[in-house]
């Protein structure tokens, strides 16, 4: 991390005091080589030195995961051709386990590790090598020693051919951006790496410097960013009442079609169509992208979840706070927009119906309550299949809606006195800077409590433990709105699938809990052939002059074999709600409103 102060320093040195083994004591000396003679190929070559030793051996492993995102990738697959040498000789190696190795180092005061990483997975999360650029993904490229995670390294970086810019939050040695320096593991881990011959522009806001990295050209308009980008940078830096940086860095891949980002500590990745900025639908997509993996500075990578640090990088961290972590922070992107100046009231207010609707609109969320979300994200959010949209809900979707019930219910108990705002910056001051650790569920709660002035007891019991319907119009009508379902007195017949084609091929994608698929047998992968003997080769046309009760018979194609299934059609659930203001809202009300939309 770039220019960290001094009490973030001191708050990071508690938070990883209780890992550091006394082995860690030994005075190493650590540094690396990247160089990509293979670039076009994928691969990064790294020459991994580690001198000062004093031990019979040195094991050095891999992370399995790349914090942020919660889901063990097994990064070490990626290392082949690991070897290892030590005054020219050629030493031991051996692998242990499935990411870690050691090495034969009696009486062997300095080794290199060579090996190279194939990179050629294109995310936010992953590496990525080719002869236009390299993406380095930390977790998924160097190698640390055991024992020595606090310990600092520098890493020199060899360019390949005209590859003249380095973008990362990694502080320079002696000015050269091919050469940085980390102070520990968990710094270098959070600080990914973009070389190549990027596109960089930047700003500055109360101090801080931005820099802008764009890789892969774009329509973007750079005076038009810098000014959004700074606005959202000063919105959410208000809320905490300070900026922990002094240079932050984002890293944006355009492409064709690309999207997702992944925080850290001083730094993000983005990706992005690149011919989005030029509407300004995709304009506003991008901005709302930035605020939420901005906003993540503070919350989840300083204010954070007590498991989520120090990393345990060989296996799964575990908490139940990801619809804070990440719920809140997808609220506060649509939040930010709108006390920046850069989306009206209603344009906000769409941003909140469409996570209520895909809530509402989802059968798990009478199945999987937001915690077990939360501590389920390691084996069912990063791993959705055809049954998921039955089975779970999105931590993301109903944490920035209960985030948005929150809110309200504070601003509305303390009479527009306070609001989420406070809790953030209370949380933040009072366990990060403060306590130097992070906080549990119970300590998060007693937080809302302390600005909601009551007991939430029953709120956790219903919408984070529970499952009970949301009462939307409580917390909406403390503002002054009210949410209206445009579909709630329609009657239109369904047969609850999802479905996809490719050429005249109907094939059904997912089959919705308790529909009428569901209850009568058709399967996902089932191709919808003909409906009471027509064929049909277009979705509307299964539909088509159909009432609910009608019994008719799908017949599909499945594993290559013809099933005619009799099926009975139901009313569509589905919902399409707005919200809109109440005719004639008190004046408390509309200081609940004003106090929320900042108007």
């Amino acid at each position: 991390m770039k220019n960290f102060r001094i009490a973030a320093l001191a708050a990071l040195t508690l938070l990883f005091m209780s890992t550091i083994p006394v082995s860690a004591a030994v005075p190493a000396k650590i540094s690396y080589k990247v160089s990509f003679p293979d670039a076009q190929a994928h691969y990064a070559d790294i020459e991994m030195t580690v001198s000062g030793l004093q031990q019979p051996s040195l094991e050095v492993k891999m992370p399995v995961w790349a914090p942020g995102s919660y889901l063990v990738r097994e990064f070490a697959k990626n290392i082949e051709s690991l070897s290892a040498t030590a005054n020219n000789k050629a030493v031991t190696a051996t692998k242990i386990s499935k990411n870690t190795w050691k090495i034969a180092t009696a009486g062997i005061g300095s080794v290199t590790v060579k090996y190279k990483v194939y990179a050629f997975e294109l995310s936010v999360r992953t590496s990525f090598v080719d002869a236009s650029h390299a993406f380095l993904s930390t977790t998924g490229i160097f190698l640390y020693p055991k024992g020595m995670i606090n310990q600092p390294s520098t890493i020199k970086i060899i360019p390949y051919k005209d590859w003249d810019k380095v973008s990362t939050s990694l502080e320079k040695v002696g000015g050269d951006a091919f050469t940085l320096t980390a102070p520990n593991y968990d710094i270098l881990f959070d600080s990914p790496i973009e070389i190549g011959t990027q596109d960089i522009f930047g700003f500055e806001v109360n101090g801080v410097k931005y820099d802008v990295a764009m890789y892969g050209g774009g329509n973007y308009d750079k005076a038009r960013l810098s000014a959004d980008m700074a606005k959202i940078v000063e919105a959410e830096t208000g809320v905490f009442g300070e900026n922990p940086n002094k240079h932050y860095t984002f890293i944006v891949h355009n492409r064709q079609r690309n999207g997702g980002g992944l925080e850290h500590l001083s730094s993000t990745v983005l990706g992005a169509s690149r011919d989005q900025y030029g509407s300004e639908r995709g304009y506003q997509g991008f901005l709302s992208l930035v605020a939420h993996e901005h906003f993540h500075l503070w919350n989840v990578k300083r204010l954070r979840p007590i498991a989520l640090g120090p990393f345990d990088y060989d296996n799964e961290n575990y908490t139940t706070n990801l619809w804070i972590a990440e719920g809140f922070t997808a609220y506060y992107q649509n939040l930010m927009l709108r006390h920046a100046g850069i989306v009206p009231e209603d344009g906000f207010l769409s941003a909140m119906v469409g996570d209520i609707n895909t809530v509402e609109n989802t059968p798990g969320t009478k199945v999987q309550p937001l915690a077990e979300s939360s501590f389920d994200a390691w084996i069912k959010g990063y791993r959705p299949n055809e049954n998921s949209v039955n089975t779970g809900i999105s931590y993301y979707d109903k944490g920035a809606v209960i985030g948005m019930l929150l809110d309200l219910e504070i601003i509305n108990s303390s009479a527009a006195k306070s609001s989420l705002d406070d809790v953030m910056k209370y949380m933040y001051n009072t366990y990060y800077k403060g306590k130097g650790r992070g906080y549990t569920d119970a300590e998060f709660k007693a937080g809302f409590e302390k600005f909601a002035g009551k007991k939430l007891d029953a709120f956790y019991a219903d919408y984070i433990n529970g499952l009970a319907a949301i009462d939307y119009n409580k917390y909406l009508g403390y503002a002054g709105y009210k949410l209206t379902d445009e579909l709630a007195g329609t009657n239109e017949p369904t047969l609850g699938v999802n479905l996809g084609k490719a050429g005249s091929k109907i094939t059904v994608m997912a089959v919705l809990r308790d529909g009428p698929a569901w209850k009568d047998g058709i399967n996902v992968g089932d191709e919808i052939v003909a409906v009471d003997g027509t064929p049909v080769t277009d979705q509307a046309e299964i539909m088509k002059n159909k009432k609910i009760g009608d019994k008719i018979n799908i017949t599909v194609n499945r594993d290559g074999k013809a099933y005619i299934l009799p099926v009975t059609l139901l009313r569509n659930p589905r919902q399409k709600n707005k919200i809109e203001s109440l005719s004639a809202p008190t004046e408390k009300q509309l200081a609940v409103r004003k106090k929320w939309l900042k108007l």
